[in-house]
């Protein structure tokens, strides 16, 4: 899996806006999958802007599927008798660390913080959608490329069942790619 990373997180210049554990009660959710590395400047320019908006903090999540999850603890802890949490092991995915080195500054200039947080399921928008509940967001953002609508039928869409059954507004962040 080269889409991980073994150093600590955050690092040093990033701990001023990281919250462990999170005070805010108001979130907006940032879900950040493998295959977004490409838009993490999107993603994080979105979500920074809304959580400076509403003074909220902004949660990174990254969902794992049960197999990839499997082979994060294998690779990260191969010797330790004690599994990675979910947490743990999303920080170490090199999107999500890329999504918070550009949340940074901005997340700094509105006073404002975020953390990261993973969870594991084979159905990764439930996972979204259950996360959102669970911290009662305020909005989603979610990334994704423009599809045919055949293409959605034959490969699902998690964006799309993202915003059909989120809890909050939902904003789609485009590939224009």
């Amino acid at each position: 899996m080269t889409e991980l990373s073994t150093d600590a997180f955050p690092p040093s210049e990033l701990t001023d806006v990281f919250e462990r554990p999170p005070v805010r009660t108001e979130t907006v959710l940032l879900p950040v999958g493998p295959s977004d590395g490409h838009r993490v400047a999107d993603l994080a320019a979105m979500a920074a802007e809304a959580a400076g908006l509403l003074q909220t903090t902004v949660r990174i999540l990254h969902v794992f599927t049960e197999s990839r999850y499997e082979r994060a603890c294998e690779e990260l802890a191969p010797a330790a008798d004690a599994e990675l949490s979910p947490d743990e092991a999303a920080t170490h995915v090199e999107p999500v660390r890329g999504v918070a080195r550009q949340l940074s500054t901005p997340l700094r200039q509105y006073g404002t913080t975020m953390d990261v947080t993973g969870r594991v399921g084979d159905d990764v928008s439930q996972e979204i959608v259950a996360a959102a509940e669970a911290v009662d967001a305020k909005r989603v953002f979610v990334g994704g490329r423009k599809r045919s609508p055949v293409g959605k039928v034959r490969n699902g869409s998690t964006a799309q069942q993202v915003l059909l059954d989120a809890p909050c507004p939902v904003t789609f962040v485009r590939d224009f790619e």
